[in-house]
């Protein structure tokens, strides 16, 4: 059996979202079948890390497809030219794309479609482009595997696709998210806000984030609590950014807000580990990694009400209207005032929390690849 995968976001020190997911899920999977031959297909040079074991080919095949009309050749000629030589029996793509120019089955993981909701966080080639293609992937894929219900219900609102087709697998947590020593929060803290306790964000910076409103809510917070707190936001500068920094220069608070732009995963473990608070206030996601990421660390969430992240969280954090700061800062302010609630979330959290994991994500990967190969099967049969 060969199994071909779309490794296009395996880069190295850029491991976010689709790279993360990518990696950990086909790290365990072909670690644990080695009997199986994977097609790693990169749009550029990889890195050896990325090869997992003797039982992946590497194949690196251009253009660099990094914009739509190279998405487009990539997708449409060069993958299938790979699937054709090496007899793949299926193509793996996590996303959010296939191809439409080849007879192997195909899996493609769809994490959201935020493109639809928040148009302007996407540049206008990119969203010509998704919307025309979207619904052509979800039709040619054998199989959709997304992250979430909310991200499911999603798809099948807007694309009619029947239920069945679509399989939701849970994001995992690193395990290098742990709760972290009192010892080790102080030095977190002297390090990065002045033995200060903070909030924290983590994610990129552009507009679907809300960090405007989280600049907002944070203002209400420290005029009515008249407290040291900070805020940490934690993430490199993606899209549309500009509006944010410009908040920032003539922020009557900006001396509170600490910026240490993108950090690798132990820096980040430590950063959230040693925070007060998660405040993720996005405005539209399909799953929500930090919140979980908090919850593994024992740090109690505030996130958007009526979201991915509330599916996420089963209901053991603190919900806000995204788009009302007072909302927010109203949360905050809760929080802070109330340190048994502020435990309690942390104890809940913490069993929430145990139900993700990269394994079961993994496994569960693997069984519905299976079913679609054997599906394959019983056709040509």
């Amino acid at each position: 059996m060969k199994i071909a995968v779309n490794t296009r976001f395996l880069m190295k020190n850029y491991l976010e979202g689709y790279g993360n997911f990518i990696y950990e899920i086909f790290k365990r999977i072909s670690e644990k079948h080695s009997e199986i031959e994977f097609i790693f297909i990169f749009d550029r040079s990889y890195e050896p890390e990325f090869i997992f074991g003797p039982n992946i080919k590497p194949v690196v095949i251009g253009p660099k497809a990094r914009h739509p009309l190279l998405w487009r050749f990539w997708y449409e000629f060069s993958v299938p030219k790979v699937l054709k030589k090496y007899k793949a029996d299926i193509f793996i793509s996590c996303d959010g794309m296939c191809s439409l120019n080849t007879n192997v089955p195909q899996c493609v993981v769809i994490h959201d479609l935020a493109f639809l909701h928040y148009p302007a966080g996407s540049k206008r080639s990119h969203l010509s482009f998704l919307k025309k293609f979207t619904p052509k992937f979800i039709s040619n894929a054998k199989s959709v595997i997304t992250v979430s219900e909310f991200s499911k219900n999603d798809i099948i609102k807007n694309y009619q696709t029947e239920s069945n087709k679509i399989k939701v697998i849970y994001n995992g947590v690193k395990e290098i998210f742990y709760p972290l020593s009192h010892e080790l929060r102080e030095l977190v803290r002297k390090k990065y806000s002045d033995n200060k306790e903070y909030f924290i964000y983590v994610g990129s910076i552009h507009p679907r984030k809300n960090l405007i409103n989280l600049l907002k809510a944070f203002s209400v917070f420290k005029k009515r609590m008249q407290s040291g707190m900070k805020l940490m936001i934690v993430g490199r500068l993606a899209w549309k950014y500009d509006s944010f920094l410009n908040s920032l220069e003539n922020y009557k608070y900006k001396k509170d807000v600490i910026l240490p732009g993108f950090v690798g995963d132990d820096e980040l473990a430590n950063l959230i580990g040693a925070s007060y608070a998660m405040v993720y206030p996005s405005l539209f996601e399909g799953f929500g990694v930090p919140v979980l990421e908090a919850l593994k660390c024992n740090v109690p969430v505030i996130t958007s009400s009526g979201s991915a992240m509330e599916e996420i969280t089963k209901g053991k954090a603190l919900y806000a209207d995204a788009n009302n700061y007072n909302d927010i800062a109203e949360k905050m302010m809760i929080l802070y005032k109330d340190e048994s609630l502020r435990k309690k979330l942390i104890d809940e959290g913490r069993d929430v929390a145990k139900q993700y994991n990269w394994d079961k994500a993994a496994t569960e990967f693997w069984d519905c690849m299976m079913n679609i190969i054997d599906d394959q099967v019983a056709i040509v049969k």
